[in-house]
C-alpha cells in the first residue's frame, strides 16, 4: 500500500484520469472529492463488499445441472 500526506485542497492523480482531492478535514473525518471518468465504478469499501456477498450468494443459489441443461 501506497501511503500520502496530503493538505486540504491537494490532490493525487492515478492512472493519468483519475484525481482523489482532500476537500475538507474537520476534526477526524475528511472529505474527499473523486474525478474520474463514468465508466470507472466509485463505492465505498462497505459497499462494495456487500455487492461481493450478494453477487457470491446469487452464484452459489445457481443450479448448474439445470443451466447445463439450457444449452
Amino acid at each position: 500500500m501506497l501511503a500520502l500526506s496530503r493538505k486540504k485542497d491537494e490532490a493525487i492523480i492515478i492512472n493519468d484520469n483519475i484525481e482523489i482531492k482532500i476537500l475538507e478535514i474537520k476534526g477526524d473525518q475528511i472529505k474527499i472529492g473523486i474525478s474520474a471518468p463514468k465508466s470507472v465504478p466509485i463505492y465505498r469499501k462497505e459497499v462494495f463488499t456487500q455487492i461481493q456477498e450478494a453477487n457470491k450468494e446469487a452464484l452459489e443459489s445457481v443450479d448448474m445441472e439445470k443451466l447445463k441443461k439450457l444449452f
